[in-house]
């Protein structure tokens, strides 16, 4: 079965590329926010200030409002609810775990792939399926 998978990870993940090309391979339509549809270069914080991890939270909440966040939100939201599942492709960090949140509320599939150690998470229970390698998250989205 074919299907509009969100990858929801983080910018340093190593595996976040391999992951979207593989399930591309496989015949599922695939959200790549590092290449948003827009045509925009994917969100990074840098982009609207290089010294974003001194922001006070005043700044941070501001910032949110930025067009560049604005603009970068409204492309993951719109394919969020365009996405009938989402892969939560582990290590990563609050954006894609509240991704995945957001699908799993919303009655979404929503697997974690998680190849490496990480620290144990009772609230994966959540999701629908825990995979650990490519090869079982493939089989797992037919």
């Amino acid at each position: 079965m074919k299907r509009k998978i969100y990858v929801a990870s983080s910018w340093r993940n190593a595996y976040y590329s391999e992951v979207v090309q593989r399930l591309r391979e496989a015949g599922h339509e695939v959200y790549d926010f590092r290449n948003p549809p827009s045509g925009d270069v994917g969100f990074k914080w840098s982009s609207i200030s290089e010294d974003y991890m001194a922001w006070t939270p005043e700044e941070y909440r501001e910032q949110l409002k930025h067009p560049k966040a604005v603009r970068q939100f409204a492309n993951d939201i719109e394919a969020m609810k365009a996405c009938d599942a989402c892969v939560l492709v582990l290590p990563c960090g609050r954006s894609a775990h509240t991704e995945a949140g957001w699908f799993a509320g919303r009655g979404k599939t929503v697997l974690a792939l998680i190849p490496e150690r990480q620290e144990p998470e009772l609230m994966y229970r959540l999701f629908d399926v825990v995979c650990c390698t490519m090869e079982e998250l493939i089989n797992a989205l037919k």
